[in-house]
């Protein structure tokens, strides 16, 4: 850093009454401003190159690719979240949703049917055959019945009886097989049945579900609350999941993220006090507070990024700002600071000179090594004394041990 300013002097030349050429030259007076070095408590800073960020930010695309049917906001508009951005074509969808709604009531029409009692062909049968089982039944009973009477009569042998009870028995188990398996036929089938008709209940609800979900996602809607600052596509342009149609930036605290020095990170802290001076307004300052310091180290800068957020609730900083940022890494009290008129900076270097008005009224040159700079003023960290009157303006080509005059004041 190097600062000089050209100055047009006034020079004094006091001379004796009379002009011999044997008398001595008129002595040099520079008349020059000073200030006094100062001792002040100095916030420690590091610094570095920033750009600024948003915050928050999304670029907007599509879900499936359709075209663009409509456009409701444009490039550097103020968005809420939710808002509908843009609307797709979805024609298909809509007659896929119809589709869908009158399967999820055909599904469930079959499953109030399938409850309500109507049963199979299976179980049908198996009905069936319970009844001939019965009827079966029936007949040996009354067969038997009369065998029975026949042999208490002496009408028939005992062997007679003994083959109709063989046989009624023999269709009481029958009948009871029958029963049975049309007990568990019923049981088993009835709820194999429900189960699969809520299951196709289920799955033709689920595709309808799927199909309102693309429906919806056909109107393009702004993920949070910001401003447009990119619009990649137009009406009938074809939105793809891949490509996005909008960049939606929330500025209302903007990130500056600046790159410090490697060797000068060590002391950056989360919550720090940071500033950010844009480079194209040096007298404009936004102040914030670090939010992040990256644990790596740029490879090829050889520096590590820190975020300072700055409340940005009027929008004063736009996204892509360059400029420089500083941040507080600790406070020096009792420093000595003079205005940053008074030293000439050796460029790429803390150090520099200072001109200093001596007590003998003439000026003293004094090496020194500079801190940090704030307020138009810079710390001086060796090389002066706090009340040591620096000359801020007249010093520039000043060769040590000239006369100086402070300007309205007396000769020093």
């Amino acid at each position: 850093m190097k600062r000089h300013s050209l100055l047009f002097l006034p020079v004094l030349f006091i001379a004796g009454c009379g002009s011999h050429p044997e008398e001595a030259p008129p002595k040099l007076i520079v008349e020059v401003k000073v200030a006094k070095a100062e001792s002040a408590e100095v916030r420690v800073t590091v610094r570095g190159p920033a750009f600024v960020f948003a915050r928050e930010q999304a670029n907007i695309g599509a879900r499936f690719t359709a075209p663009i049917r409509k456009l409701l906001a444009r490039k550097g508009d103020n968005v809420s979240a939710g808002q509908v951005l843009a609307q797709l074509d979805n024609r298909d969808l809509l007659a896929q949703r119809d589709e869908a709604a009158a399967a999820v009531t055909d599904a469930e029409a079959n499953l109030q049917r399938v409850t309500s009692g109507t049963l199979p062909t299976d179980i049908e049968r198996a009905r069936g055959q319970a009844a001939g089982a019965e009827a079966a039944l029936n007949q040996a009973q009354k067969f038997y019945d009369r065998r029975r009477q026949l042999f208490e009569q002496g009408a028939i042998p005992q062997r007679d009886l003994l083959l109709s009870e063989t046989e009624l028995t023999q269709a009481k188990a029958n009948h009871e097989v029958a029963k049975r398996s049309l007990d568990l036929l019923q049981n088993q089938s009835r709820d194999k049945e429900i189960l699969m008709a809520k299951s196709k209940v289920e799955q033709a609800q689920a595709r309808l579900a799927l199909i309102k979900a693309q429906v919806d996602f056909a109107e393009i809607r702004s993920t949070s609350a910001g401003t447009i600052t990119e619009q990649f596509m137009f009406p009938g342009d074809m939105a793809k999941p891949d490509a996005p149609i909008f960049t939606v930036m929330d500025l209302a605290v903007a990130v500056a993220r600046v790159q410090i020095p490697e060797a000068e990170a060590a002391a950056v802290r989360s919550g720090a006090a940071c500033t950010f001076v844009p480079a194209d307004a040096a007298g404009t300052s936004f102040a914030g507070r670090i939010s992040v310091v990256n644990q790596a180290v740029d490879p090829a800068r050889r520096t590590v990024e820190c975020w300072c957020e700055i409340p940005n609730s009027k929008r004063a900083l736009r996204a892509g700002a360059f400029g420089q940022a500083a941040i507080v890494t600790g406070i020096a009290p009792d420093s000595i600071v003079v205005p940053v008129a008074a030293v000439q900076f050796v460029e790429g270097t803390p150090k520099g000179v200072v001109m200093v008005a001596g007590a003998k009224g003439l000026a003293v040159k004094k090496e020194v090594e500079t801190g940090d700079i704030f307020d138009g003023k810079v710390q001086i960290r060796t090389g002066l004394n706090a009340g040591d009157s620096v000359i801020v303006q007249g010093a520039y080509g000043l060769a040590e041990g000239t006369q100086v005059r402070v300007q309205g004041g007396k000769k020093q």
